[in-house]
C-alpha cells in the first residue's frame, strides 16, 4: 500500500481539548455533594472541579477521578494502589496497561493544574500531516495506517520503532494500534491529526517530515 505523507506540525501539548466535558465536570462535582453544579456556566465549572478535588488530599482526589473514569476496567485496590502512584510517576508512560494510558493522562492532568504542580507534568503530542494513498483515493485511515504512515519518518531509535518494529512491518497483528493513537481526528482533503503520549512520539523523534514509502498490513504478509 503506497502513500506519501508530509508532516506539517509537531507540537507537545498537556491537555487535550474535549476529553473531559461539562456533563463530566457536573457528575463529579455532584458525587462530591456540589449542589449548584447544574446552574454553573460552562466557564465556571472546571474552575469549581479543581477547588472542590483540592479541599481533598492528593490520592483522594486521584481516587475519584479514578472511581470516575476507570471504574468499568479497575477494581477497588487497583483504584486505591493507583492513587497513590499517580503523585509519583507518569502512569500515562509507565503503567504497564497501555489500554489505560489515554484516560490516565488526562486524569493526571486534571490533578496536576488542580494541585499547582504536585502531579507530573505529563505530555501528548499532536501530530498534524497529510496523508495520500496512490492505489485508492478512498481507503479509509485507520489509527494503524496514520500511525504506520507517521512511524515512517521517525529516527531508528525512536521507543515505538523499537518496540513494535514487527507490527510496524506487518509481521505480526497491530492491534496496539488503538492504544497508542489517542484520538485520529480526519479534517477532510487528506489532512489528518494524531494525538499520542510523548513517550511514544515526540517532535525531535523526527527524521523526515515528507515521506513517499509503502506500508505493509498484516494480512499482505508473504506466507
Amino acid at each position: 500500500m503506497k502513500f506519501t505523507i508530509k508532516v506539517d506540525e509537531v507540537k507537545s501539548i498537556g491537555e487535550i481539548p474535549g476529553y473531559w466535558t461539562n456533563d463530566d465536570y457536573i457528575n463529579i462535582l455532584e458525587e462530591l455533594d456540589f449542589s449548584d453544579a447544574k446552574s454553573s456556566g460552562p466557564s465556571e465549572l472546571r474552575a469549581f472541579l479543581e477547588m472542590a478535588i483540592s479541599d481533598f488530599e492528593p490520592h483522594e482526589s486521584a481516587e475519584i477521578l479514578l472511581r470516575y473514569k476507570l471504574r468499568e476496567e479497575l477494581n477497588d485496590g487497583q483504584i486505591q494502589n493507583l492513587s497513590h502512584e499517580l503523585a509519583d510517576d507518569n502512569e500515562a508512560e509507565g503503567n504497564p496497561d497501555i489500554t489505560l494510558h489515554y484516560a490516565l493522562f488526562n486524569i493526571n492532568q486534571l490533578l496536576y493544574t488542580a494541585f499547582n504542580g504536585i502531579f507530573p507534568n505529563a505530555k501528548a503530542t499532536k501530530i498534524e500531516f497529510e496523508l495520500s494513498f496512490k492505489e485508492d483515493s478512498k481507503i479509509t485511515v485507520t489509527k494503524e495506517l496514520a500511525l504506520k504512515a507517521v512511524c515512517s519518518g521517525l529516527a531508528d531509535n525512536s521507543p515505538i520503532l523499537r518496540l513494535f518494529e514487527n507490527q510496524l512491518n506487518g509481521k505480526e497483528p497491530f492491534t496496539d494500534a488503538e492504544k497508542i493513537v489517542w484520538e485520529l481526528h480526519n479534517y477532510g482533503s487528506n489532512k489528518y491529526a494524531i494525538i499520542t503520549s510523548d513517550y511514544w512520539i515526540n517532535k525531535e523523534d523526527f527524521k523526515e517530515r515528507e515521506i513517499s514509502d509503502s506500508i505493509k498490513l498484516y494480512e499482505d504478509r508473504e506466507e
